[in-house]
């Protein structure tokens, strides 16, 4: 692996998987703005590099992914203050949800507050089963800021977002599946190896195809349905532009392994 470290994050690449730690362990991976202009500027790279073709996100130290905003940070804003950090962290929430890589969230402990809407951004959420997850805002006197009160209806339903937002209690990893919060739940040791796993297993398909199927997921979301299927048919032809595309139907006809280019 290749690293750099910058104050908050670390950021290693392993063969075309990007790995990004969130590097703030004594304080529980609370995201302050530093941390999320760091995760600004890093996303807008990762986004730029060809070579990178899935990314999986993590949290530092033993104890959380994220835990939350930074409370320290955030008890003396002003209300342009606040509105001004809500708004960077929808902007780098929104750019990650938007990564044109997919991305997969790698969960242990806490993913509370703005750590469960980081991990709602991402495209896959793998928790380990000591995983929980909450959004307990309003037992600060807030709401959720980075998204969390439009994502969490969106995985979840309404209803149980409300409860979850409304009551603010934290859930279990098992009670996160349930719900739809995330796609697997697995033990603590083969985290980041079934993450891994799978991004290698993302990785090994037609990384055009990969990435135009996350887009018309993510725009066809919020488009009728008859505007998203049309849209959805749109991405399918341009597929045929692709190296790819004949190459990956070459090989289903000659019954061997493919050898996509990226292109």
């Amino acid at each position: 692996m290749r690293g750099k470290q910058v104050e908050n994050l670390l950021y290693e690449k392993s063969d075309s998987i990007g790995i990004i730690t969130m590097n703030r362990p004594k304080a529980l991976n609370a995201l302050n703005a530093a941390t999320l202009r760091e995760l600004d500027s890093l996303l807008t790279a990762i986004a730029s590099d060809s070579a990178v073709k899935a990314v999986i996100i993590r949290g530092g130290g033993e104890k959380a992914f994220v835990a939350g905003a930074d409370i320290t940070e955030m008890q003396s804003m002003s209300a342009m203050e606040a509105r001004s950090f809500g708004k960077l962290g929808q902007m780098v929430f929104n750019k990650l949800e938007n990564l044109p890589q997919p991305v997969i969230a790698a969960i242990h402990g806490f993913a509370l507050g703005g750590g469960c809407e980081l991990a709602m951004a991402c495209d896959i959420r793998i928790a380990s089963e000591k995983a929980k997850f909450g959004q307990p805002e309003v037992m600060l006197g807030v709401t959720p800021g980075f998204g969390g009160t439009q994502r969490l209806p969106r995985l979840v339903g309404k209803g149980i977002a409300k409860e979850l937002l409304f009551v603010g209690d934290q859930i279990d990893a098992l009670e996160a599946y349930r719900l739809g919060l995330v796609n697997r739940v697995v033990p603590v040791a083969s985290l980041m190896e079934i993450a891994i796993a799978m991004a290698n297993k993302i990785v090994s398909h037609a990384p055009v195809a990969v990435q135009l199927c996350k887009a018309a997921v993510n725009e066809g979301m919020d488009m009728a349905l008859d505007s998203a299927t049309a849209y959805e048919a749109e991405i399918f032809g341009l597929c045929f532009a692709t190296i790819d595309q004949k190459e990956g139907m070459q090989a289903f006809v000659e019954k061997r392994k493919a050898n996509f280019a990226g292109k």
